[in-house]
């Protein structure tokens, strides 16, 4: 088996799993010595699709190598630690723990678990020149032998064996180590399934640039902002956070299960609602959920401001009424009790007056005690709809 590998290694080449895809899908391209017809695979593709030789390629010492060692298979091998896994706490433990070299573990992980793994978190080095990271791989390459497998000068082929074997933490080196990585990584995702990759302002840009090119550009689901530090001496720009890069396995498919998604504090606040309105048939019904809400409130997340409950289940207020942007819909709201004219919000009201009309109609809008208070619009938590933030703050410190 272990030969096997090798003389596979041997032969492995900087493009070679994209081919290989190639001839899975498109086998009329290919001649009879292999050659591929790019004509035929124009030809191939949907009408109207545009094929262009003007790139915007993202290039750097060392691309080739790293596509190159995305072909080829680990030689090591995975030995269990029984003194471990005999302890009478892990004995029904259906988790698998790796120690070792992380390329090599996915290279392992690949190979049983390709297209099964729904979520990836992943932390790299930041390369920040205090991190510690420098890049070392255990290949030992010959200048010629190298020079003919990526078919460039012998000379590259020498600045790429020095950049590998020297220990270096340049930005070129660093994408070196990531590209395969993320390759495998990818590998390993179900069709709908995501990855989360941590970094900082060091090395943010490129990263972007790689997970466009390994996962796509069009699988690009966000970037998340992470203010978890505070910086004590700073320079020009108090830097306060980093990054987490979003990127999925083909955004088609998590579309509609992230559009579905339902939180199940709102599913608790749903029945909740039927229950009391069921039980006390608007008797102190609110008195009740009051005390209900002051009691769990603190485990309520997002939907904390869901206070209050009619017949039609638990609810709060919204602002979404006022419109958000340039000039909206100005006209007069007179307040049920006051009989005098509400305060309007500045850039008017969202929806047109008749609009507006029907919703006071069918009591879905809240008034304050007085017309001083802005007016809102009941939200009802079967209305809720999650949201993932782009930003989120946590101290470490806590």
């Amino acid at each position: 088996m272990i030969k096997d590998i090798m003389n596979h290694n041997a032969e492995a080449a900087a493009g070679q799993k994209e081919m290989d895809a190639l001839r899975k899908y498109f086998p009329q391209c290919f001649h009879a010595d292999g050659e591929f017809d790019i004509e035929a695979f124009k030809a191939a593709l949907p009408g109207g699709t545009t094929i262009t030789d003007e790139t915007s390629g993202f290039n750097w010492l060392g691309k080739n190598y790293a596509r190159m060692l995305t072909n080829m298979d680990t030689t090591t091998l995975i030995r269990p630690d029984e003194e471990h896994n005999a302890k009478p706490e892990n004995k029904d433990s259906h988790n698998v723990y790796i120690s070792g070299d992380n390329l090599d573990a996915l290279q392992h992980l690949v190979k049983s678990y390709s297209g099964k793994v729904k979520v990836i978190y992943i932390d790299p080095p930041y390369n920040t020149g205090s991190d510690g990271f420098v890049y070392n791989d255990k290949f030992n390459f010959t200048a010629e032998d190298l020079a003919k497998r990526l078919d460039v000068s012998s000379e590259r082929a020498e600045r790429i064996l020095s950049m590998t074997r020297r220990g270096s933490a340049s930005h070129a080196a660093w994408l070196t180590f990531m590209l395969p990585r993320l390759s495998f990584a990818r590998d390993l995702l179900t069709d709908d399934g995501v990855i989360f990759i941590s970094i900082d302002d060091n090395e943010q840009a490129n990263l972007k640039k790689l997970c466009d090119e390994v996962f796509g550009e069009e699988n690009f689901v966000g970037q998340i902002i992470w203010k978890n530090v505070t910086d004590n001496n700073p320079t020009q720009i108090t830097s306060e956070h980093e990054y987490i890069l979003c990127y999925c396995k083909d955004k088609q498919q998590i579309t509609a299960a992230w559009k579905s998604k339902v939180s199940d504090i709102k599913d608790i606040l749903i029945e909740k609602g039927k229950e009391l309105n069921s039980k006390f048939k608007g008797q102190n019904l609110q008195q009740i959920w009051k005390k209900w809400f002051k009691e769990h409130k603190s485990q309520l997340g997002p939907l904390d401001r869901y206070k209050y409950i009619d017949d039609g289940g638990v609810y709060t207020g919204s602002q979404s009424v006022h419109n958000p942007g340039k000039n909206g819909y100005h006209y007069d709201i007179i307040h049920p009790v006051t009989k005098k004219v509400c305060k309007e919000p500045l850039m008017g009201y969202r929806f047109p007056e008749e609009s507006m009309r029907k919703m006071i109609d069918d009591g879905r809008i809240l008034f304050g005690e007085d017309e001083t208070k802005l007016v809102e619009i009941k939200v009802y938590a079967s209305e809720y709809q999650d949201k993932f933030s782009s930003v989120f703050e946590y101290d470490g410190r806590t």
